[in-house]
């Protein structure tokens, strides 16, 4: 039996024509790249950050059921010091793709997995634009790595995000939530130049000599070389000022909907967390009144974001791993959840009122074998 064609002669035409489209438009100042966007976001935001580290460490902590006590310690192994699920969950949440490398112990079997840097690999496709080899880039030098190994067992999975503009590459978050991390990025850096200005623009000095006659160029340079050195930043703030004749002092302030930046920092934290799955109230950010208290919060994390990317995860992993495992099966242990403790809670008692069903259709709908 063929499945979807695969290896057969028959697949020609099969597929659509393939499409590379970049992933993330460009409006403004936004980052285009996932290397800029990855400094401004990950490596420069906290917020972004904290949400990408919720998610994959708790996909990365959860605990698993498995096929065969082997099958679980190899994905729990780490590999040169990388934790496999928390990295893998990582690169999916921030490029769509992870590839992970099946590395063989040269007995046939498998000595560990290593998932690869995302934004170094490139899917090389057959005529028909299917992928038989990825390419991973390390500066000028580029090493081949087969799909598949001689024995036709899987030798790199990739695993992605759902992309609707490309055959090969998947689509993260991280391009989603440019915008909010642009802006909460500039309000972080408007409200520090506000603060080393004293939270507000001082005010003006004004050149009044009674006559009408205008300041020199050479005045006026001396005049602000010594406000820049004497007057402006957080080390002079409150420092009296000495004004010759003819200069008087305007004090100034901003309106109100000037300084709403706080507001729009808030605004900006929420988008960023609502990107990548993150309740806002799990981030301690304001205003946010979606759930009830901090445990309803933490439950819709696992629900919505955590489970569905970990089953995704460890789903094709059990698919790539049953060359070397028959029958492997990866999940969540849902039992084990702590965060989810009293959905299984309310489920035992309904399922033990049921007076109407056996004790093995009791245990068989609680997943006791």
């Amino acid at each position: 039996m063929k499945w979807f064609g695969r290896k057969a002669a028959g697949r020609d035409g099969a597929r659509p024509p393939l499409s590379r489209v970049g992933s993330v438009p460009v409006i403004g100042e936004w980052p285009r790249s996932y290397e800029a966007q990855v400094r401004d976001a990950y490596c420069a935001n906290a917020v972004a950050q904290r949400a990408v580290r919720l998610v994959a460490e708790s996909v990365g902590s959860a605990p698993l059921a498995a096929s065969q006590p082997e099958l679980a310690a190899l994905v729990d192994a780490r590999a040169g010091g990388q934790a496999l699920l928390e990295t893998v969950a990582s690169y999916l949440l921030l490029h769509g793709n992870a590839y992970v490398q099946v590395i063989d112990d040269g007995a046939g079997g498998v000595a560990e997995l290593y998932a690869l840097r995302p934004e170094r690999v490139t899917v090389e496709p057959d005529a028909q634009g299917w992928p038989v080899a990825y390419r991973y880039r390390v500066g000028e030098r580029v090493t081949r790595l087969a799909a598949e190994d001689a024995g036709g067992r899987p030798a790199v999975v990739h695993i992605r995000g759902f992309n609707p503009v490309d055959d090969h590459y998947g689509l993260g978050c991280l391009g989603a939530a440019a915008g909010a991390v642009a802006i909460h990025n500039a309000a972080s850096t408007w409200n520090k130049a506000l603060l080393d200005n004293a939270a507000r623009p001082s005010g003006a000095l004004v050149y009044d000599p009674g006559d009408g006659a205008a300041m020199s160029a050479d005045q006026f340079e001396r005049l602000r070389t010594e406000m820049e050195g004497a007057f402006q930043g957080a080390a002079n703030a409150g420092r009296p000022m000495l004004l010759e004749g003819g200069l008087k002092w305007q004090a100034m302030s901003l309106s109100p909907a000037d300084m709403d930046f706080v507001g729009l920092k808030a605004a900006a934290a929420r988008e960023i967390a609502l990107a990548f799955g993150v309740p806002p109230m799990l981030l301690g950010l304001p205003g946010d009144s979606t759930h009830a208290n901090y445990r309803e919060a933490n439950r819709a994390l696992w629900r919505l974001s955590v489970l569905p990317l970990a089953d995704m995860m460890l789903g094709a992993l059990a698919q790539a791993l049953g060359a070397w495992f028959p029958g492997a099966m990866l999940r969540v242990d849902r039992d084990k959840v702590p965060a989810l403790a009293e959905d299984r809670e309310r489920l035992w008692k309904q399922v033990s009122g049921a007076d109407f069903l056996s004790d093995e259709e009791k245990r068989a709908m609680l997943g006791i074998g």
